[in-house]
Formats: structure tokens, C-alpha cells, sequence
């Protein structure tokens, strides 16, 4: 079905989440609200780190650096009511993606720190580094010619996205949260506008014959039409009542089918995370590491 190429692979493993962070029915709801067209403030203690702040290998330092990034992030979303993401939010989940992108490279450091977290984050901790790791392993490099004409952009807004997943669960009975987890695999929710290498097209990446066939006649780079697309392929593959046959359908590697699922349980676990996951940035792998293409500089 959409074949993720190396490139987009790797967009989808820098990892943000809020395990740690305590919030009411309220504040989530509130949240779900988030989107539109201006920016407004954030109030959080915490000051939000510079894009290339160092990540410590040090696991006591780097689960106290998770800890309260986390909750800044997520004070940071509960008060995100409207308008563009303030810039401290997208600060604090750039941060927290970039910790999760180096545990996700080293078991040890993952398995320390992880040993540090409170109950509640180390969950969602478990669950982003399984994601990572696993997209990580199906990961090649890609040249810099090809990362020079990878098409980027804003992605639409948050809660526009979201809406479009409800009324596609409501729909075809597939949970918004799985939907929400492939959008970020595949393409950071829009961000990265440019086809595949074997030709998977728009930001849910189909490829032209299975769009063909479960598109409805929309267009593929149409948000919400791509999302009502995904949601009638992965029920006629068997959801809601095999999700793993049915994300499997989407992409035939057990590996995305773990990382799709990890972070579906992550959105399911606090909703908040949704809007966590929507300001992670697009990285791809070079001969030389990681190499971040989108978010502040």
C-alpha cells in the first residue's frame, strides 16, 4: 500500500509524547480545540531549550531532562487554545524528540533512563522508543541531492487534522488514533509533500492504484480525503477487528505495523499526545547522522 521510502521512514522517528504530565477531562479537552491561524502565548517554568541543545547520555541526567520537558510541553498544549503552536511548545517537543531519537539508539541509555520515570511516562517512553527503533531499523541514508528536492511544508492545522480522523472513525468505525499514528509515520501530518520513491502519493502515501480503488474519487494530496481513504483501506484489511492484519495491509513490515501501534496506544493513553506528536519535525538520515529538514533554527 504506501511502501514508505527511506527518507519518510526516518521523518516519522523523532518521538514526543506526556506521560509524565498530569491533566483533567478539561485541560484535554481544551487541547483538542488547538488549531487555527495566529499564535498566542504559553506560560511554562520551564525555559524551552535551543534547537541543537546537547542530548546527555547520561541516564539520571536525561530522565530528569524527559521529566520536565514533558511537563512543560504538556502545560505548554493545555494552554494552546487557538492559532498557530506558540513557539515554546514547539520548542519543548523538539526537545523531547530529540531525546527519544537518542534512547531509541542505545538500549542501555533507554533501558536506564526508563528505570528513572515515573510509572506513567516510562509507558509512554517504552512505547516511543519501540516506535523509533523499529522505523529506525528499515532506514537507509539518503543523498543530499535527493534532500535538496524533498518537497516540504506547514502541515494543516491541528485541529482541522484531528477533525477529519473523528468523522473518518465515526465513518468507518476505525479509531481516529491509528489513523492520527500513520499520518505521523508516513509523512510528520503533511509535512512532507514530496511522493515516495516507489511512487506513494499525499500525506497518508498511497499508491496510485490502491487510490484508485478506495480514494472515493478525492484527491490524494487532499488532507481530509486522504484520511477518509485510509480509514476505508484499513477496514476492508480487517479493522477494527484485527488492527495488526490491517496496518500490515497498509505496509508489509511487522516493524511498522509495532511502530504504528506504539504510538496509537501513546495518543490513546493521553490525547494530548496528539497535538505532542503534530509538532515533532521531519529528519532524515545522512551518510553522516541525522539531518533535521523542518522547526526552528
Amino acid at each position: 500500500m504506501s511502501r514508505l521510502a527511506s527518507a519518510v521512514l526516518v521523518l516519522s522517528l523523532g518521538v514526543a509524547g506526556c506521560g509524565a504530565a498530569t491533566g483533567s477531562a478539561t485541560k484535554n479537552t481544551s487541547a483538542a480545540k488547538a488549531a487555527g491561524e495566529t499564535a498566542q502565548p504559553s506560560a511554562t517554568s520551564t525555559p524551552a531549550p535551543a534547537p541543537g541543545v546537547r542530548i546527555s547520555t547520561d541516564p539520571t541526567e536525561l530522565a530528569k531532562a524527559l521529566k520536565s520537558t514533558t511537563t512543560a510541553l504538556m502545560t505548554a498544549i493545555d494552554g494552546w487554545t487557538t492559532g498557530q503552536p506558540p513557539q515554546d511548545l514547539v520548542l519543548y517537543a523538539l526537545h523531547q524528540q530529540r531525546i527519544y531519537r537518542a534512547m531509541a539508539r542505545s538500549r542501555t541509555l533507554a533501558d536506564a533512563t526508563i528505570r528513572l520515570l515515573p510509572k506513567r511516562l516510562a509507558a509512554e517512553a517504552r512505547d516511543n522508543v519501540t516506535a523509533i527503533g523499529k522505523l529506525l531499523s528499515m532506514a537507509r541514508p539518503i543523498s543530499a541531492e535527493r534532500r535538496r528536492k524533498m518537497r516540504l511544508a506547514e502541515p494543516p492545522p491541528a485541529r482541522q487534522l484531528r477533525g477529519h480522523m473523528v468523522a473518518a472513525e465515526k465513518r468507518f468505525g476505525v479509531e481516529w488514533e491509528v489513523l492520527a499514528a500513520i499520518m505521523l509515520v508516513e509523512t510528520k501530518f503533511g509535512r512532507v509533500r514530496s511522493a515516495s520513491s516507489t511512487g506513494a502519493q499525499g500525506p497518508m502515501q498511497f499508491m496510485p492504484g490502491t487510490w484508485k480503488q478506495y480514494g472515493m474519487g478525492g484527491d490524494v494530496q487532499n488532507a481530509r480525503d486522504a484520511v477518509m481513504a485510509a480509514a476505508n483501506y484499513l477496514k476492508a484489511s480487517g479493522a477494527p477487528g484485527n488492527y495488526r492484519r490491517a496496518v500490515f495491509a497498509y505496509n508489509h513490515d511487522d516493524r511498522y505495523v509495532d511502530a504504528v501501534l506504539a504510538h496509537a496506544r501513546q495518543i490513546k493513553r493521553d490525547p494530548r499526545s496528539f497535538y505532542a506528536y503534530y509538532n515533532w519535525q521531519v529528519f532524515v538520515l545522512s551518510t553522516k547522522g541525522d539531518v533535521r529538514l523542518t522547526g526552528p533554527r
